[in-house]
């Protein structure tokens, strides 16, 4: 029997919380709430078989013009799983980070639990589980450019020495290997400035549900279909 091929880090554009809630006649609130709990499940289920790396997309810097309230309540929401995930003995052996700009709009107290939960995580072995919030793709290219013209401007690199890995190295997701394979939620097809130097070569499967309305079997599912993809990477 052909050994399934599995996906070394998997990338999730979380999709349709507030759509959710209004087929369902609920507040937006509860769609990013229903939400954040099927995240906790899929992360959960991604170190349990064995996946090295897993990268959802919480929060865009766009979003910071949705309404005041929505952004109140997703800001809550956060603190209240930080809360959780600080209180929690070992967190199955995963390893927290939350990526992006921790410091345009970021309230003190939840930039403090950010640090608090990698130092608590970061000897854990199982799935490295990042969390994109207050993220921006083209703004990660931005600040990893600016990272590397200071390293030029203080002569500790030549222009002509600047390569992919230069780049990569300089960007919030640094140190994992490239996304393997992308999942958008909700119908929509579009990336929407997620990862953009990172998802290059990774497969897209884009599923017409919502992200509260996903499942472990839609892992599974989008695994088994992954697996059955000729991956050519420009060869």
């Amino acid at each position: 029997m052909e050994e399934k091929i599995m996906p070394r880090h998997i990338a999730i554009i979380m999709d349709g919380n507030r759509r959710w809630a209004k087929e369902h006649k609920l507040d937006g609130s509860f769609g990013h709430k229903k939400g954040a709990e099927v995240l906790e499940t899929v992360a959960k289920y991604c170190n349990k078989i064995g996946i090295e790396a897993l990268t959802v997309y919480a929060f865009s810097t766009e979003n910071w013009k949705r309404t005041k309230e929505e952004v109140g309540a997703i800001l809550l929401l956060l603190n209240m799983y930080l809360d959780k995930f600080l209180k929690t003995a070992d967190l199955e052996n995963i390893k927290l980070r939350v990526i992006g700009d921790r410091e345009k709009n970021m309230p003190e107290e939840i930039k403090t639990k950010m640090i608090q939960m990698e130092e608590k995580t970061k000897n854990n072995t199982g799935l490295k589980f990042n969390i994109a919030f207050n993220y921006g793709g083209r703004d990660e290219i931005i600040k990893a450019t600016q990272k590397i013209a200071k390293l030029v401007k203080d002569g500790k690199l030549d222009i002509e020495n600047i390569t992919e890995d230069t780049i990569s190295n300089n960007l919030y997701t640094a140190g994992l290997p490239d996304p393997d394979l992308l999942i958008r939620t909700s119908g929509e097809l579009r990336t929407s400035n997620f990862l953009p130097w990172q998802i290059t070569y990774s497969e897209f499967m884009f599923l017409d549900k919502y992200w509260p309305d996903f499942t472990t079997d839609d892992i599974d599912k989008a695994i088994e279909e992954f697996s059955k993809r000729h991956r050519r990477v420009g060869k």
